[in-house]
């Protein structure tokens, strides 16, 4: 009983200590896929497979065959911005990046 009691006050004291748990891997790469869904896909497909709704807007996985994640870090961060007149700018938060990073992360692994 004692045990109990310890591990629920320790678990209590860990969020105001400033403690926070990391997302793993997998939680970042769904929060990315979240976001790049929300934010992308009304032209891009931002999945394994099918075809993007803009003809002309590559999917996310042939983007991937050219890039690795990390080489989009910085224009994730100061203005992701194409040739392409039709697509927005868009600036993303640092947990935003290494979220969708991580997503597209998987896209790569999988080819």
């Amino acid at each position: 009983m004692r045990a109990m009691i310890r591990a629920a006050f320790v678990a209590a004291l860990l969020p105001a200590s400033g403690v926070v748990a990391q997302p793993s891997e997998k939680q970042l790469a769904a929060q990315g896929k979240i976001i790049l869904t929300k934010q992308c896909s009304r032209c891009h497909q931002v999945g394994m497979i099918g075809r993007s709704p803009l003809a002309i807007a590559p999917s996310f996985r042939a983007i991937m065959q050219q890039y690795a994640p990390e080489d989009l870090e910085e224009a994730l961060a100061e203005g992701l911005t194409s040739g392409h007149p039709a697509m927005p700018e868009f600036e993303f938060e640092p947990d935003e990046i290494a979220a969708i990073l991580a997503y597209l992360g998987t896209l790569r692994e999988k080819r």
